[in-house]
């Protein structure tokens, strides 16, 4: 499926931002910032219009945020199965502390935490560091 092909499926306008930013993940194969995306599309949109289509991609299951261990935020496409704001990305997130590089390890699922009686589960982000197998 192309980039304008997802968009459509999501019911969201072709624009030429969301196209770039959507190619950009779609080449990316790994977990990107805001910044990341910036820098990749090389000044031809603003920041703000940047920053609203990653809001509008992660509102409708396109991508997914990814916490990371010093707090700042990274998108990464999510499964065909995401739809309008139910993310089913339950999977591990890889943090490679050589290249920084962060992986959707989409094989490995988040385990199920039980939690003590009266509390409630909305979400749960696994992260692993460690060295990636490229950089071994």
């Amino acid at each position: 499926m192309n980039a304008q092909d997802i968009l459509k499926k999501y019911q969201l306008s072709v624009t030429d931002s969301r196209l770039s930013v959507l190619q950009i993940f779609m080449q990316a194969g790994g977990a990107l910032s805001h910044s990341d995306i910036e820098s990749r599309l090389k000044g031809f949109h603003d920041r703000v219009t940047v920053y609203r289509t990653l809001q509008t991609f992660a509102e409708k299951g396109i991508i997914h945020q990814i916490p990371t261990i010093d707090n700042a935020v990274l998108y990464a496409l999510c499964k065909e199965d995401c739809t309008d704001g139910h993310h089913h990305d339950n999977h591990v997130h890889f943090l490679c502390t050589e290249c920084e590089i962060t992986t959707c390890l989409d094989e490995v699922v988040v385990p199920v935490v039980k939690l003590p009686r009266g509390f409630r589960q909305n979400d749960v982000k696994m992260i692993v560091t460690g060295v990636c197998k490229s950089c071994k």
